[in-house]
């Protein structure tokens, strides 16, 4: 199913998902059984351009989603599994690239979060009140966009990474 211009490219699928989903820890997984380069987008923003919590502070969200669109476009050509931040999916020209590929959706429940994202420097979770309930009201405005772009959806919440990894790793293999 490759074309010419995606022949010397790796196997890609990319991983779309809330934060703390576990995206970057299935990613990983993915990427060693199917035997492809894995990238993390928000550690490539990261490394590029400092910590995101800092580029939110000193620039706000729009900036850093404008380095998140660069960041994930050029992950996508590159090819390999993809691990997006979980705010991806707002930004519109993002969303139709995703089109184009296939893409995972990595779900969690609220009570498997809350554990995941304690202490973990997620700048929309800080401030004032529960983070747990930001996490709830921050999924529940992006989940239309998730499933919008979604081929295959994953529940995280109770089983093994390495399980959902294998899972995950089979249905790319057979969309080839």
């Amino acid at each position: 199913m490759s074309s010419p211009d995606t022949a010397d490219r790796p196997l890609t699928v990319v991983l779309v998902g809330p934060m703390a989903a576990g995206k970057t820890s299935v990613g990983r997984k993915v990427s060693r059984l199917l035997e492809v380069p894995f990238t993390d987008t928000d550690k490539r923003i990261a490394a590029e351009h400092g910590p995101i919590p800092q580029i939110f502070a000193e620039h706000g969200e729009p900036y850093f989603r404008d380095l998140e669109r660069t960041a994930v476009a050029e992950a996508v050509a590159a090819g390999g599994v993809v691990s997006l931040g979980g705010g991806a999916v707002t930004d519109t020209a993002t969303r139709a690239l995703l089109a184009q590929l296939p893409v995972v959706f990595l779900t969690v429940s609220a009570e498997a979060v809350s554990q995941r994202i304690r202490g973990a420097g997620r700048p929309l979770l800080t401030g004032e009140g529960d983070p747990v309930e930001r996490w709830r009201t921050i999924f529940a405005e992006r989940l239309g966009w998730y499933e919008e772009v979604a081929d295959l959806t994953v529940d995280t919440s109770r089983r093994p990474m390495r399980m959902l990894a294998e899972q995950i790793a089979a249905w790319r293999k057979e969309q080839e």
